[in-house]
């Protein structure tokens, strides 16, 4: 990959940082709703301290993916069938997410009791995101979908933080510059632009899971959108 990135590049890609998947189905309005609930008490706890947030996003961003893949792999053995083409996508998912917080591990370096209450909080949506995958896939996908929405949301105040003066522009970690291609004078504002973007892909890649879902057209191989049954989509 010969291409490096630099700061033009990354502000190009239209993330649309006010999208927002309109809730249908009663299940969706939960998930939102649980969502921006659980989201409230992050917001006290660490206010403007954005790359500890970031950490703790990363933390529980980095399990649906997995998740996902791993219940899907052993429904694919016992039902001895294609899985449809998801394994691929949301194990590329979950690394991409892990790396994610290798990036902020690096430039943050949280604390001991920091990194107790981070293990404490991913053990905790672990347990509770695989059950409800094993219940209702459709449902942890829109969850997923939710999450990065607010994901893409505070990666953009935190983008407006480092414009207004108040967090320093650093350089970006050499861990950030291999994994994402920058330019070797690269900074953490490049990062959390390169970051953002990712965050606004899975957002809706997992809002599409979730249709697909509804539509009973699982296999990535079949055409969504050219079906009389598949659910209109409202932004």
């Amino acid at each position: 990959m010969d291409h490096k990135w630099d700061t033009k590049d990354l502000e190009a890609i239209d993330i649309g940082t006010t999208k927002h998947r309109i809730p249908e189905l009663f299940s969706d309005k939960v998930a939102l709703w649980a969502v921006r609930s659980a989201r409230k008490p992050t917001d006290i706890f660490f206010r403007n301290k954005y790359l500890h947030r970031s950490v703790m996003l990363e933390v529980v961003a980095a399990v649906p993916g997995m998740v996902g893949a791993l219940i899907r792999h052993i429904k694919s053995l016992q039902g001895m069938r294609h899985d449809g083409g998801w394994i691929g996508h949301l194990l590329h998912e979950a690394e991409n997410e892990r790396m994610h917080l290798m990036t902020w591990m690096e430039v943050g370096k949280p604390v001991l009791w920091e990194r107790a209450l981070i293990a404490t909080v991913q053990t905790g949506f672990f347990a509770v995101f695989s059950a409800l995958y094993m219940v209702s896939p459709r449902a942890a996908h829109r969850v997923v979908g939710y999450l990065e929405e607010e994901a893409v949301k505070s990666y953009t105040h935190f983008i407006h933080e480092i414009d207004a003066g108040r967090i320093e522009n650093v350089k970006a970690p050499e861990i950030a510059v291999a994994y994402w291609n920058l330019e070797p004078n690269a900074t953490l504002r490049d990062v959390v632009l390169a970051v953002r973007a990712d965050e606004a892909l899975h957002r809706d890649t997992n809002h599409h899971f979730s249709d697909r879902i509804r539509a009973k057209r699982e296999s990535l191989f079949d055409d969504l959108e050219h079906t009389d049954n598949h659910p209109h989509i409202k932004y």
